[in-house]
């Protein structure tokens, strides 16, 4: 990933919320007919230091499990992403010099997979997973509350896996390579469109501002 100094993000607490926030990751594989992504909800344990554990499972019949070239992998997490319009710059009110761009926060993990096909591991996982999405519903939706049977069935069909990273990127490309004037016009645009995902943008282009004059 082609990656500016201006805008890495190397906090390790920061990479792993964003990992939670956004636990829909892709895992990227080398197959025997190439490179393969698959799209799973994950879950990323700080344990072991300093990068930590995403873990997550697949399908049995999925075979992305059997058909691994080597174990060396890649996960991506994508953040809040958004357009930029060039209209938004007061620096360029004049000039018309600008042109849009695309803001967003990605975060790369690499390290080697393990696939675990055991009952017990893949149990444990389906059941934080479901707990932790469950959990601020009004009347959350329980393991317990399916028939054994069914419950027997659906670990048998699923195979888990964790990845141990060994390297962890963070991009964070929102605005910082623009001056003062336009970050102000960035955010109210941002803001003014009404969408969440505008919002979550502006926010992450104004803590950015702080956090470059706090270091």
């Amino acid at each position: 990933m082609y990656l500016p100094s201006h805008f890495e993000e190397t906090r390790t607490s920061v990479l792993h919320e964003t990992m939670r926030a956004n636990p829909f990751g892709t895992l990227v594989t080398l197959t025997a007919d190439g490179l393969d992504a698959n799209h799973i909800p994950m879950e990323i344990d700080p344990d072991p230091a300093p990068y930590g554990t995403v873990r997550g499972h697949v399908a049995r019949a999925n075979p992305v499990w059997r058909d691994l070239r080597t174990p060396d992998v890649l996960v991506i997490f994508h953040g809040p992403h958004t357009y930029i319009s060039p209209s938004w710059y007061p620096t360029a009110q004049e000039s018309r010099k600008a042109v849009p761009t695309w803001n967003y926060v990605v975060v790369h993990a690499h390290g080697a997979i393990r696939i675990i096909d055991d009952a017990e591991w893949v149990r444990e996982q389906l059941g934080r997973l479901m707990k932790r999405f469950e959990s601020d519903r009004a009347s959350p939706w329980r393991m317990s509350d399916m028939p054994a049977d069914f419950v027997e069935s659906l670990i048998r069909g699923v195979v888990g896996f964790e990845v141990h990273i060994a390297r962890l990127i963070g991009k964070w490309k929102v605005s910082q390579n623009r001056p003062t004037a336009d970050v102000r016009g960035i955010v109210a645009g941002l803001q003014a469109t009404g969408a969440q995902s505008d919002r979550d943008m502006a926010q992450l282009v104004v803590d950015a501002r702080q956090d470059s004059t706090e270091r």
